[in-house]
């Protein structure tokens, strides 16, 4: 070891000798209390509970009703429905010249349909068509819109929304992508 670290041990060593020895200064005592006046609350209005949550479209159960396809002439459809609804709740139509899907739900007319999938999300313009009977609303995609592809794989369903109409979740079968590939051949 060198001699210069052997001095710094020993005046280490001793300089913490000489602080064990210095006794601790007397400590200081608590200053006393001050009375204080303390204010009284004033009540605050109970906190509001939390919106509702809302549930996901997707737990909803399934819209009652199977599938069903058809091709005649020019074109090809899929129409979900069921006994109490012969002419289908919701229907997917290819118009094959023009590589157009049209989407319809039959009865009352409305300015939209809201389709709503796992990854996917969309309110389309709609009008009155003719597609599952005469009185519909109809909203036109063209069959490479990735709105079908996302109905077609969703996670087992998708919804189906038009103002003043009840809902639907309806599976997503094998019909639904049958139309699309139809319509893109």
């Amino acid at each position: 070891m060198k001699p210069i670290y052997a001095h710094a041990a020993g005046a280490l060593a001793l300089s913490s000798t000489i602080a064990a020895c210095v006794p601790a200064p007397d400590s200081t005592p608590a200053p006393e209390p001050v009375a204080t006046s303390t204010p009284t609350p004033t009540p605050s209005a109970a906190p509001l509970p939390p919106p509702p949550m809302e549930s996901d479209w997707i737990d909803q159960p399934q819209t009652a009703g199977s599938w069903s396809y058809r091709a005649t002439g020019n074109s090809t459809r899929a129409y979900f429905g069921s006994a109490s609804s012969p002419g289908g709740a919701f229907s997917l139509e290819c118009k094959t010249p023009g590589r157009i899907i049209e989407l319809g739900r039959p009865g009352r007319t409305s300015q939209s349909i809201t389709i709503r999938t796992e990854t996917a999300s969309r309110t389309l313009a709609a009008g009155s068509g003719e597609i599952a009977s005469p009185a519909s609303t109809v909203a036109q995609l063209s069959a490479n819109d990735p709105l079908l592809d996302a109905m077609a794989l969703t996670r087992g369903r998708f919804a189906v929304e038009t103002p003043e109409m009840p809902t639907l979740y309806l599976p997503a079968w094998a019909e639904v992508t049958r139309v699309i590939e139809d319509c893109r051949r």
